[in-house]
């Protein structure tokens, strides 16, 4: 009888088992290229993106949080942060449909989404955040980043980092949404820094952390999701607020 490998073979988002793929070392490609490229290869994710023509895995990471916490409702305005390469601009004109009005904002260039209107530009300049809302036309319903900074390896380094990208992107939501509106982020590792958490507790009747089946199980990424903007608050206590660990 024979003997199947510790935990089976690697099975795609349909439940299918996967075969496992194996890369040899070629002569001048880094061992450090070599496991990306085969951690692709062996990526269901990455496979079934490919299949249903998604632009990139991280598809999926919205596919499932949109199914836990329903934030994706047709008619919405929605911006997207750090958008390319298009993967959730595709699932958010998918859900939110014809009359829904979307726009993107990344430092790559995006090819074209359907109805979106996309910004090659930083974020984090002073003028972006305002270009943005006059692309959209109106306040947005929903917004969304997944954006993530050039990782150095240096762990404190990139938390703080993405941490700055986070806060940034909540204080855009808390300056421009619809009340009633959300906001979904990625966040590394413990969920949102007490700044953060404070913030979005002080505005959203509901915060809760969530980690996507889609996210890979070594990745340090979470995301913070906040739901029933309230308007912006003056006071700075959270008690209003509740938590839930997703």
């Amino acid at each position: 009888m024979s003997r199947k490998r510790p935990g089976g073979p690697a099975k795609g988002p349909g439940g299918a088992r996967l075969a496992h793929v194996r890369v040899k070392t070629a002569r001048g490609r880094k061992l450090s290229s070599t496991r990306w490229l085969e951690r692709q290869l062996n990526d269901p994710y990455v496979a079934e993106a490919r299949r249903l023509g998604y632009r990139s895995r991280a598809a999926f990471k919205l596919l499932q949080i949109d199914a836990r916490y329903r934030l994706l409702k047709p008619g919405l305005a929605i911006v997207d942060l750090g958008c390319a390469p298009g993967g959730w601009l595709q699932i958010a004109r998918a859900a939110a449909g014809g009359n829904a009005r979307i726009a993107g904002i990344d430092l790559l260039p995006v090819d074209p989404v359907a109805d979106a209107l996309l910004l090659q530009a930083d974020f984090m300049a002073e003028d972006a955040p305002a270009a943005l809302v006059a692309a959209l036309g109106v306040s947005p319903d929903l917004v969304l980043s997944d954006m993530a900074p050039e990782l150095t390896g240096h762990a404190r380094t990139d938390h703080w980092r993405v941490a700055a990208l986070a806060e940034a992107a909540a204080q855009f939501a808390c300056a421009t949404l619809t009340p009633g509106g959300a906001f979904a982020a990625k966040v590394f590792s413990g969920g949102a820094g007490p700044d953060l958490l404070r913030l979005l507790k002080r505005d959203f009747a509901r915060v809760s952390h969530f980690k996507p089946d889609a996210s890979r199980k070594e990745s340090a990424e979470i995301y913070v999701i906040a739901q029933g903007f309230r308007g912006r608050q003056t006071g700075e206590g959270p008690e209003n607020a509740t938590e839930g660990d997703g």
